[in-house]
């Protein structure tokens, strides 16, 4: 019998650290899902805040988009007005290049015309100067040979009054020579004369 009791007792003994063991699990499990609890809210207090973060990064980000939204329409308004003064200032380019070209052709028309004048005066101007030169030689060598039959002329002049200059002189040597050798005979019948006439009232010629 004791054995028995012995046996029971074990069992009952063995149930009742059965029970202890599966009483003291109970807090164990309890302490885990608090911590699993915790790391639960935990994580969910991350993942708010992740979300927080994240919507203030999407508000930045649409804010963000906006102002590039408007820069983007602002640069799209430049770009339109400068677009649109491009456009006027090519207008206005080609119209003062058109009219500068439409100038430049009436111009170099202009110089054409006066050109193809000039040339047709400048030809005239060559066959009036061609001409003048012919007639100037011809003038000049008339004028040549004039001026030598000219000297011709006169040399010979010259050598005829020359000639007729000493022909004079000869004859007027002559007469002078005949004239004085008359002269002297008078003289010295003058001065026979007067000697005789002063010798007959008795003067002596060689006194006086």
């Amino acid at each position: 019998m004791p054995p028995k009791i012995k046996g029971k007792g074990s069992k009952v003994g063995g149930q009742k650290k059965k029970k202890k063991n599966q009483d003291s699990s109970l807090p164990r499990t309890d302490a885990e899902a608090e911590i699993k609890h915790r790391r639960t809210a935990l994580e969910l207090e991350i993942l708010r805040d992740h979300l927080a973060l994240r919507r203030d990064e999407t508000r930045q980000a649409i804010a963000c988009r906006e102002q590039l939204r408007e820069k983007l329409q602002e640069l799209e308004a430049e770009v339109e007005e400068a677009r649109g003064d491009g456009e006027a200032v090519y207008a206005e380019m080609r119209r003062q290049y058109q009219a500068l070209r439409k100038e430049t052709e009436t111009q170099s028309h202009q110089l054409e015309e006066e050109i193809k004048i000039l040339q047709k005066e400048l030809k005239s101007c060559q066959r009036e100067a061609k001409t003048a030169k012919g007639e100037a030689e011809q003038a000049l060598a008339e004028r040549d040979k004039t001026l030598a039959q000219l000297q011709a002329y006169v040399t010979d002049m010259e050598a005829k009054y020359e000639e007729i200059l000493h022909l004079s002189l000869d004859r007027l040597l002559a007469k002078l020579t005949t004239t004085r050798i008359e002269w002297d005979a008078t003289a010295l019948q003058l001065h026979d004369k007067v000697k005789e006439e002063l010798q007959q009232f008795g003067l002596n010629p060689l006194d006086l």
